[in-house]
Order: structure tokens, then C-alpha cells, then sequence
């Protein structure tokens, strides 16, 4: 076979699935239609949980400073993230652009083969190995791999071409999305609605202005080519009154609020991730983050099979576990565009939301729903609120060389935390040392409400989320290890 995984596209996702294999060993080529980077930057910052992401695999210094802030919405209505509990606050203003460059610059790193003006054509799966039918800068080649991942947008060659259902509805409006400069514009926040639709403005570093245009009863169009800005101009003079037709556009784009998700994200040995498995309404920047986070959910999973570390089974997994946070996702974002972009008939529902959101559980749910933090994976049996959850990141003292339980797993392997300096613990852990590190360490001072009071072990995934704890787990230690990374060697 020409790679053990061929992934398809060059975003954000297929560039954090292939550094989450790269770290593994696994040995990857990335096939990218496109000769070089757009520099466009539909997606704009971070949400908290991604940030976790990034820091856990020692990410966040490529990005240099970052600003960060508590103050979000749902639905055009402010909502205070604060409320959240985490190490991390969303970031603003991270360009798209520069974290598929910060992405691009890890794996290359890692000595991962990307392959860009590759435009992949046609996709078989045999049963035993996924051929690739490629159109690249030295004609039509052929591609085998044992196994295929789908990271190529919404309007996914690898989806059509497999033919997997993707239900849901079509869109009804257009929207335009542009960075301009040249323009002095008040800052206006989605949610502010006109009597004809919708605008938004926000600034961006180097004297750029984000712009987000809406008519309402503006059909959805389907085009080949970016619309011009002289379409966006128009349309604002119309809604506001204001000629910016003065500005110099640095990009333009369209979207609409189509909203579709795959039934299945893995076809035997072919998967979906980001926006070729689901696409909606952009709301609350969460489509980058939860395509960066399916990536993560994948990467580790698919690694340990390949290598032969792990049953098949384990990657049956990977739609269990975000099959169901996709929904999640389609189901707020659909929510949010009858708030921002429906008419003055909203406006009673928007007073109402504005109440509910002041009572901080609300306002709490609703910020953990757009931030991913409410995410809890399914695990058999137990009781220990951590179970299914993200490991938090604490401080680590004792024996242990890492400075908390985030630095443990940069290098993308599963972690058993000792807390008890158990050596019990460690003989039964015995055996899975290949893809398990065991750490021995001390927690600081918690909280009295802390999920992690009286707990003398943890067992985390590479990813981060929380299979095992002691008390409070059914099941024996071993019965976890093996769960999650194959039989004792």
C-alpha cells in the first residue's frame, strides 16, 4: 500500500487527523485539491474546549499571544462564559489562515506527506485496502491505503462518491461573508437584526473589517466562484442606507443555513470528519472546533488499529462517541439562526431567551453547549462524575516530571494517573506500558465540591477524556485497558 491512512483535504480537520496519527508512528499522505493555502479565514477563533485540545498536545505557544475573553452569545444574545468552569477562555480573532498554517508547519514536522494540487477523483473500497483515484500535477494516479478519511468540506467528494445518506434540509437564504479594508465602521454584534435582514460587523487586526450580510427572502444561490463585492456593498446599501462600496475586499465568500448530517460516520474501512459529515448554519465559530475535536476523537482510535494494537472494534467507537455531538451541534446552530436572522416576529421569543439567559444555569447550559464543554461520552457502568468527561487540568506534584495533567499527554498516548502511589495499581497495569504512560504524582489542593476528592486513580485517553477512575468505576482496571487499547502484551 502506498500509506497506512490516506486523508482527504488539508483543513483544519484533516491536518489535526494527521498529526494525531504522525504522533503515533502511523504513516499518512494528505491529498489536497488545492495547490496552496486560500489565506481565507471563514473560521474565527477558538472555543474553550479546542483550546484544551491544542494545549494537550503542547500546541498553544505556536499561536503566539492570544486574546481570550468571557463574552460570547447564543443566538445574537450576550451570554457570559465565565461561568464556565476550565483552565481555558475562548480565543478571539485566530484567523483560520494561521491555524491551518500553525497545523501545517506540526505535521510537516512530524514528516508527514502532504500532497497538495491533488484532486482526488474517484474512492473504492475493496474490503481489504481503500483505492484512490487522483488527478495530480503529473496526471491520473492510483492510490491504495488501508484506510481512508473524508476531510474535504461540505460538499465532500468522498461522501458523494461512497454515497453515504446525509439527510437534512436545504438552505433557504444566502449570507456574505467578507474582510475588507478601507472601512470605519462601528462594531455591530450578529444579533442585532433590520427590518430587512441582518449585518454584523467586527474588526480584525491590520485594519480589516469581518462583515456578515443577510436579506431576508434572498434566495440561496448555488455558485462555482466567490461573489463579487460589489453583490455585498449592494446589499448593505440596502439594509443600511451606507455605501462601503469605497472598501477593498480582502476576501469574499457566501454560505447559507443548510443543515445535513451523515447517518453513519464510518463505512467499514472509509470515515467522515468536520464538514463532510456535517454542515450548518456558522453560529458561534463552532464548526472549525467541533471538526477539530472529531479529528482528535478519530485520530488515536484509528492509529492504535493500524498499528495492530487494538480490536477493529474500537473504531465503531468513533461514531458512537460523535455522531451524537454532531446532532447536538446542528441542533443549537439551527436555534441561534431562528434568533438572529428571523424577523420582528422573533422579538418576543428574544425577550423571553434575554430573561432565561440572566439566571446563571442557563446561562451556564447554554455556554457549555456552544463551547463543546458539555460533552460526556458514553462509558459502561460507574458512577465517578468524570467518567466520559475531559480530564481537568490540575496541577501535578510527587515524583512526576510533568507540571500538570495536561503535559501528560503531549505526546498523545493514554495516561494512568496514580494518585495513591499504588504499586498494586501499577502490577495490574502491567503489560499495556506500549500505549498506556503510567504517572505517579499528587494532585494540589481541591476544591471540596472537586470531582477528583478521594479519587486514587484515573485512567485518560489520548484524547483526553476520562475511561476509568478508582473509586467509582465498575469493572476492574484491566477490563478498561483493554476497552480502550487492546489486549495486555
Amino acid at each position: 500500500m502506498d500509506a497506512q491512512v490516506i486523508v482527504v483535504g488539508a483543513g483544519p480537520a484533516g491536518m489535526m487527523l494527521a498529526g494525531e496519527l504522525r504522533l503515533a508512528g502511523v504513516d499518512v499522505i494528505v491529498l489536497e485539491r488545492l495547490a496552496k493555502r486560500t489565506g481565507e479565514s471563514r473560521g474565527l477563533g477558538f472555543t474553550a474546549r479546542t483550546m484544551e485540545v491544542f494545549d494537550q498536545r503542547g500546541l498553544l505557544p505556536r499561536f503566539g499571544e492570544i486574546a481570550i475573553s468571557n463574552h460570547g452569545h447564543f443566538g445574537g444574545l450576550p451570554v457570559d462564559f465565565g461561568l464556565l468552569d476550565g483552565a481555558h477562555q475562548a480565543a478571539k480573532s485566530v484567523p483560520q489562515s494561521q491555524t491551518e498554517t500553525v497545523l501545517e508547519e506540526w505535521v510537516l514536522g512530524m514528516g508527514c506527506d502532504i500532497r497538495r494540487g491533488h484532486e482526488v477523483l474517484a474512492v473504492k473500497d475493496n474490503g481489504n485496502e481503500v483505492e484512490v483515484e487522483v488527478r495530480g500535477p503529473e496526471g491520473i494516479l492510483r492510490l491504495t491505503s488501508g484506510y481512508l478519511v473524508g476531510c474535504d468540506g461540505g460538499r465532500s467528494l468522498v461522501r458523494k462518491a461512497l454515497e453515504f445518506d446525509f439527510p437534512g434540509t436545504p438552505a433557504t437564504l444566502e449570507m456574505f461573508l467578507a474582510d475588507v479594508k478601507g472601512l470605519d465602521l462601528a462594531p455591530r454584534m450578529i444579533g442585532q437584526t433590520l427590518p430587512g435582514g441582518m449585518v454584523m460587523v467586527g474588526p480584525l487586526p491590520d485594519g480589516v473589517t469581518r462583515l456578515i450580510v443577510c436579506e431576508r427572502g434572498t434566495p440561496p444561490q448555488r455558485r462555482e466562484t466567490p461573489p463579487a463585492y460589489e453583490e455585498v456593498s449592494a446589499a448593505w446599501k440596502r439594509l443600511t442606507g451606507d455605501d462601503i462600496s469605497h472598501g477593498e475586499p480582502v476576501w469574499v465568500s457566501s454560505f447559507g443555513d443548510a443543515t445535513r448530517q451523515v447517518t453513519e460516520y464510518r463505512r467499514n474501512r472509509v470515515f467522515l470528519a468536520g464538514d463532510a459529515a456535517h454542515i450548518h448554519l456558522p453560529a458561534g465559530g463552532q464548526g472549525m472546533n467541533t471538526s477539530i475535536q472529531d479529528a482528535v476523537n478519530l485520530g488515536w482510535k484509528l492509529a492504535a488499529v493500524v498499528q495492530g494494537r487494538s480490536r477493529e472494534a474500537l473504531l465503531d467507537s468513533y461514531h458512537t462517541e460523535r455522531h451524537p455531538v454532531g446532532e447536538r451541534l446542528l441542533m443549537n446552530t439551527r436555534a441561534q439562526g431562528l434568533l438572529f436572522l428571523s424577523g420582528p416576529e422573533m422579538q418576543p421569543l428574544r425577550d423571553v431567551m434575554s430573561e432565561l439567559i440572566a439566571y446563571e444555569d442557563v446561562g451556564r447550559h447554554l455556554a457549555a453547549m456552544v463551547s463543546g464543554l458539555e460533552i460526556r461520552y458514553p462509558v459502561d457502568g460507574g458512577r465517578h462524575p468524570l467518567l466520559g468527561r475531559r480530564m481537568p487540568g490540575l496541577k501535578l506534584s510527587g515524583p512526576t516530571r510533568f507540571a500538570d495533567s495536561t503535559e501528560v499527554l503531549h505526546s498523545g498516548r493514554g495516561v494512568l494517573l496514580d494518585l495513591g502511589d499504588n504499586p498494586e495499581l501499577r502490577r495490574r497495569a502491567a503489560g499495556w506500558e506500549s500505549q498506556v504512560d503510567i504517572v505517579t504524582a499528587e494532585l494540589g489542593p481541591l476544591p471540596k465540591d472537586s470531582p477528583l476528592n478521594a479519587t486514587t486513580a484515573v485512567l485518560v485517553r489520548p484524547d483526553g477524556y476520562v475511561a476509568w477512575a478508582a473509586p467509582g468505576s465498575h469493572g476492574d482496571l484491566p477490563m478498561a485497558l483493554e476497552r480502550w487499547f487492546g489486549p495486555r502484551r
